[in-house]
């Protein structure tokens, strides 16, 4: 590869990077409000109505859309790098609204103290849950992406994809909403209608984002060149 492709591979490698943070820490700001999809019509799941969930839920597949490109193609250690330049971005930004959260507003503020802590003042639990579910989920959807990749020798790119996607979404959901009851912030009546709605949903969302993965894989593969299962070093 020539430095001219590798600049332009690290380069790329960039700006997925700074989707994958921009997603995750938009998801963190925006989980307080909630909204209602019924595209089945009124069904309900053990008391909770299908597809009632968090819009922070809404950025947050994307995330993984791009670990499982970034492992495709630039390898495991880039991706696991990508996650934890989330979660330190995730905490610092979290840090920064807590100092602002507890600066006073002068009387001719725009945004008033009520108005700016109900908007940004976000329960320190619920993000400890998001944070705790999206380190684990993520970093095993990378490992279970990669033993299918060793597993298939870099074929049947669909399997690892689903795979992967479809236990780390359960795992982070399952989490989540389980140290949400913990803490008290949910009622454990919520717990099961809330977990099958949010693994169901991000499913659908897994199956839809496979197209998109095969589609950016195959021009990645074709502008560096790349054989089935080859990655790109940046090192």
């Amino acid at each position: 590869m020539t430095q001219k492709d590798k600049k332009l591979a690290f380069s790329i490698y960039l700006y997925l990077g700074a989707l994958f943070i921009t997603s995750l820490v938009v998801s963190n700001l925006i989980f307080q409000k909630f909204f209602s999809w019924n595209p089945f019509g009124e069904v309900t799941v053990f008391g909770a109505p299908l597809f009632e969930l968090s819009v922070g839920i809404l950025p947050y597949p994307i995330t993984f859309l791009i670990t499982d490109l970034v492992s495709e193609i630039y390898g495991q250690k880039k991706a696991n790098q990508v996650v934890t330049a989330g979660i330190f971005a995730s905490f610092f930004s979290m840090g920064i609204i807590l100092i602002a959260n507890y600066s006073s507003a002068i009387p001719t503020s725009p945004v008033d103290d009520a108005t700016f802590t109900t908007v940004f003042g976000l329960s320190p639990l619920g993000v400890l849950a998001s944070m705790l579910a999206y380190l684990g989920a993520q970093y095993i959807d990378i490992t279970i992406y990669h033993f299918w990749k060793r597993v298939t020798n870099g074929r049947m790119l669909w399997l690892r994809n689903n795979f992967s996607t479809f236990s780390s979404q359960f795992i982070d959901t399952f989490t989540v909403v389980g140290l949400l009851c913990i803490f008290g912030v949910l009622p454990w009546d919520k717990f099961y209608g809330l977990l099958i709605s949010g693994v169901i949903f991000k499913i659908m969302i897994a199956l839809l984002d496979t197209p998109l993965l095969y589609f950016f894989v195959y021009l990645m593969r074709k502008r560096f060149n790349l054989k089935i299962g080859e990655e790109i070093s940046l090192d």
